[in-house]
């Protein structure tokens, strides 16, 4: 069965993203998801066609999880925007936040830090329910760099499509408004 994309145009109007930015953010995500498409058909077909051993299927294989990744990272991305009001303080995902990083300033610090680092990719808080613990991780590309096991919760975008059209090379003003739009009760229900 295809995967469609999903309708964010409630995202439009969030203070902070312009419309420009955030109906390009959109059109980069719809890419995702008819590439995967495209790539799950496609590697079907050279299954059914016996052709599994061949350099193309191996080399679309390998792109898979990139446009798998692009396209479910931009719908966790977008689904954990437009928020009102702050983290439930006596939340799971508060008093994690608290055991791990000491409270929720001393968190988002780390964040924000890692957000700022030179680079593209994303900045994901995990979570490890093994070891019911919490991971400010940096994801260079999609398909890279996953904390295997662990549970995306809040997931920011840092490749400059995220943010050049109104920020420039000002990142940090794009992760301010960024923290602005939270929605911290999407982020919450991801934790398990």
């Amino acid at each position: 069965m295809p995967y469609t994309a999903k309708d964010y145009s409630a995202l439009i109007g969030m203070k902070g993203f312009s419309e420009t930015m955030i109906k390009n953010h959109f059109t980069l995500y719809q890419g995702y998801v008819t590439n995967t498409n495209k790539l799950t058909d496609t590697l079907a077909q050279l299954l059914r066609d016996g052709k599994t051993a061949t350099p193309e299927y191996a080399e679309l294989k390998r792109r898979f999880g990139w446009e798998f990744n692009g396209m479910r990272l931009h719908e966790l991305y977008f689904e954990n925007l437009k928020g009102s009001g702050g983290l439930d303080t006596g939340s799971r995902l508060a008093k994690l936040i608290e055991q791990r990083y000491g409270g929720k300033d001393a968190w988002e610090k780390d964040f924000k830090a890692t957000g700022t680092m030179r680079g593209i990719g994303w900045v994901v808080l995990y979570h490890d329910a093994v070891g019911d613990n919490l991971f400010n991780a940096w994801i260079n590309e999609h398909d890279v760099a996953h904390l295997a096991g662990c549970t995306p919760l809040l997931i920011m975008d840092v490749f400059e499509h995220a943010y050049f059209t109104d920020y420039q090379l000002k990142r940090a003003d794009y992760i301010e408004s960024f923290f602005a739009n939270i929605n911290w009760q999407a982020v919450a229900s991801r934790l398990k």
